[in-house]
């Protein structure tokens, strides 16, 4: 009678499936779980001043204070949600606006001609540097603020949709015109499909840099926000708080990447699967 070998069963395919499709995951999962307690240990042991580098208990107790108290007189949710919407404003509005001129920037030669060299100039500049114009023009308020956020992230959406436009392949655009496709129909039907990929990854690497620029932006006379608290905090020696408020302004972009990246696979799954 023949004996069933062991992992040739359904059980264990299965059970090996499951394995190859946690295992980055538990790989990632485990070197945080190092890195935090080899952090921890750097503090407790004294390897570290923990006045230079606070361990992550210290962190998570300043951070259960500030939820309580407040850091100067302002909660630190009202911080964090202050950040968090002067972005996504920002981000939305770059979005709207910078896809369909970059889309037109490369569909359009002269389109690209006229505006290239003003995006080219603009696009690397510190924005750090905008900050003294940028007040002269907004103020103050929250306009100044949004200005920096803005232009950080628009810039770089348009370089990113121009440059997905041109790499739609011309043998698929001369198909769809050969077979009577219209202008909106080649933009709905063979453009964007095929630009899609190429336009979360752009908008991915735009809305990093926006966020980078959060903390120039929020130098611009305010009093609230996270990174309006890492500096005010910075020039106080609490590197605590400092801390605590890059660990929250790294969880919040990453949060903001993972949405896009959940984004790319719901609307354009055929990412990578092309032959």
């Amino acid at each position: 009678m023949p004996v069933n070998q062991a992992g040739s069963g359904p059980q264990s395919v299965a059970s090996a499936g499951l394995l190859q499709r946690f295992k980055y995951p538990l790989i990632s999962a485990t070197s945080v779980v190092l890195f935090l307690v080899l952090w921890q240990l750097s503090g407790s042991l004294q390897w570290v001043d923990p006045l230079l580098l606070p361990p992550p208990s210290e962190i998570l107790a300043t951070g259960a204070d500030l939820l309580a108290n407040g850091y100067r007189q302002t909660p630190l949710w009202e911080h964090f949600l202050t950040s968090v919407g002067r972005a996504l404003l920002a981000f939305s509005v770059a979005i709207l606006v910078g896809v369909p001129l970059g889309l037109g920037m490369g569909l359009s030669p002269a389109l690209a001609a006229a505006l290239n060299p003003f995006v080219q100039f603009l696009r690397p500049l510190p924005k750090i540097a905008l900050i003294p114009l940028v007040i002269v023009w907004f103020g103050i308020g929250e306009s100044a603020k949004f200005f920096l956020i803005f232009i950080s992230s628009f810039l770089s959406i348009v370089v990113g949709a121009a440059a997905a436009a041109l790499a739609v392949s011309q043998a698929r655009l001369r198909a769809a015109q050969t077979l009577g496709a219209s202008r909106r129909q080649l933009l709905t039907h063979v453009v964007l499909p095929n630009a899609l990929p190429e336009l979360f990854t752009s908008v991915r690497l735009s809305v990093g840099i926006g966020w980078t620029s959060l903390i120039a932006a929020e130098m611009v006379a305010a009093n609230s926000g996270l990174g309006w608290m890492v500096i005010n905090a910075g020039s106080y020696l609490r590197t605590d708080v400092v801390l605590l408020g890059i660990v929250l302004l790294g969880l919040a972009g990453y949060v903001f990447d993972w949405t896009l990246v959940q984004l790319q696979r719901r609307y354009a799954p055929w990412a990578g699967k092309e032959s």
